[in-house]
This record gives C-alpha cells, structure tokens and sequence, in this order.
C-alpha cells in the first residue's frame, strides 16, 4: 500500500473517531476495518469506490497505532493551529478542515520521514478530495505557517 493511500485511510479513521470522546477512539478505530465497501456513481456515470479496506494485518497496525498516538496528541496539536489560524481557532473549523490539518501538523512535528512540503502538499491534496472549495487554500496558509513558526 502507498502512502498516499495509508494516509487517506489515516485521515479517514481520524475523522470517524473526531466524533468520540478519546476513551472510544480505539474502539471507533477498529470500526472502520469492518465496515463493507462502498462505491458511489459519479457524474459521468463511472462507479468509484470510495471506501474498501483491504490491506495487509501489518498496515491495519500501523494504522491503528498512528490513528491512536494523533487522538493523544490533538490538544498539543490544536494548541499550535489556535496559535497561527487567525480569526479561526479549532473550535470553529469544519471537521474535514481541522482532521486534515491535525493529520498534517502531526506528520511535520512527529514523523521524521514525511518532508514538511510533502505533509502539505498531500494535505492540500485530501482538501480538494474530501474538503470545500476554499479548503485546499486554508489548509496551505495555516500549514505554511506552522513551517515559518518553528
């Protein structure tokens, strides 16, 4: 499995349990392993699947594992976003918005192997994907920020 498609099932499982308290994070986690695939019919009438999980036991832990060290991190991670996002503080965010910019802010201050150009760069990627049609420019001038604020 790529990356790209680890961290899209990342961001996924992020947002689903962004709806719990942390105590059912891990719980809310393992739902999305057994949910059944789901394909939608787009405009030009070619079906696309937008959620299959079929991946290896080994790419189910990493994700279990990174989805569960994010939920402990969200209040440092908000703290910094609430820092940098004028007139926006997390509480105000839209879901998809904020999971997105969580999921990127803790790629570029916890995983040393995702260059910071490419966390944003893929998180403007999953807003034009999943976001609204002003997300990909919010999500790159928070992020860009958070590059300038170290």
């Amino acid at each position: 499995m790529t990356r790209r498609e680890m961290r899209e099932h990342c961001f996924k499982m992020l947002f689903g349990v962004g709806f719990y308290p942390p105590e059912e994070a891990a719980r809310q986690a393992e739902q999305y392993f057994a949910s059944p695939e789901e394909d939608d019919t787009r405009e030009d009438g070619t079906v696309e699947i937008i959620h299959q999980v079929d991946m290896k036991e080994a790419d189910q832990a990493f994700l279990r594992a990174r989805v569960e060290d994010m939920t402990t991190k969200v209040p440092k991670l908000d703290e910094q976003l609430n820092e940098v996002a004028q007139g926006w503080k997390t509480r105000r965010m839209g879901k998809v918005e904020l999971t997105i910019l969580r999921q990127a802010l803790y790629e570029m201050r916890y995983d040393s192997e995702v260059p910071e150009k490419v966390a944003i760069n893929e998180a403007v990627d999953l807003a034009k994907k999943y976001g609204g049609k002003d997300s990909p420019a919010f999500i790159n001038g928070i992020l860009a920020k958070l590059v300038t604020a170290e």
